[in-house]
C-alpha cells in the first residue's frame, strides 16, 4: 500500500474534528500541525450573558481593562490547553487600535521552531460594544490566533491565506458556540 500525502484541507479538516473532540472532552492525537490577522467584520459566536463573569466596571475604564485583561489570559491558558498547543511560550499582548493592521482584532506571530508565539487582541478600550460582547470578542480573537497556530505546520502562500482565514474563522466558532452551549 502506498502511502499518499494529505492535502492542506485534510489536515484542515482533521484539524477541525480533532478540535471538536477536544472540545466535546473526547481526546485525539491529530495534530496536522508567521504573521496572521482576522477580518474585522466576522460574524459574532453568541453567548448568554451568563457564560461571562459579571463586571460592575464601566468599558473603557481602566478597572474594566484589568478585567478583561484577566479573563483574556484565563482563557488563553484555557484554550491553549484545549487545543494541545501546552508547549508552546504564547504571550498574550493588548494591542491599540492604531497600532495593528487595518480591518483586523488581532495577529500571532510565531516560531516553530522555538515554540513561541505572541498573540496581539485588540485593547478593550478601542471597543464601543457592552461590555459582554468585549469579552466574547476577545475570547473569539484569542482562540482564532491559537488555531493559526495549530496550523502552523500547514504550507502557506497567499494563494491559500484567504482559504486559511476562512476555515479559521469556522473552526473558531463552532469550538466556541459548543463551549458556550454547555
Amino acid at each position: 500500500m502506498r502511502f499518499v500525502r494529505p492535502s492542506a484541507a485534510v489536515k484542515l479538516a482533521l484539524l477541525a474534528v480533532a478540535a471538536v473532540a477536544t472540545v466535546c472532552g473526547q481526546t485525539s492525537n491529530l495534530k496536522p500541525s508567521e504573521t496572521a490577522s482576522r477580518e474585522a467584520a466576522l460574524p459574532r459566536a453568541a453567548a448568554s450573558p451568563s457564560y461571562f463573569p459579571t463586571v460592575s466596571a464601566a468599558p473603557g475604564s481602566e478597572e474594566f481593562r484589568a478585567f478583561a485583561r484577566s479573563f483574556v489570559d484565563g482563557r488563553l491558558a484555557l484554550w491553549q490547553h484545549r487545543l494541545k498547543l501546552d508547549d508552546w511560550k504564547i504571550t498574550l499582548v493588548m494591542s491599540r487600535r492604531g497600532d495593528m493592521k487595518p480591518q483586523t482584532l488581532g495577529g500571532t506571530h510565531w516560531d516553530k521552531k522555538k515554540k513561541i508565539a505572541t498573540v496581539w487582541v485588540m485593547d478593550p478600550s478601542d471597543y464601543t460594544i457592552p461590555a459582554t460582547e468585549i469579552l466574547s470578542d476577545l475570547e473569539l480573537t484569542t482562540v482564532h490566533e491559537l488555531v493559526h497556530l495549530e496550523l502552523a505546520t500547514l504550507p502557506r502562500s497567499e494563494a491559500s491565506r484567504s482559504e486559511e482565514e476562512h476555515a479559521v474563522n469556522r473552526i473558531s466558532e463552532a469550538l466556541l458556540a459548543m463551549e458556550r452551549a454547555k
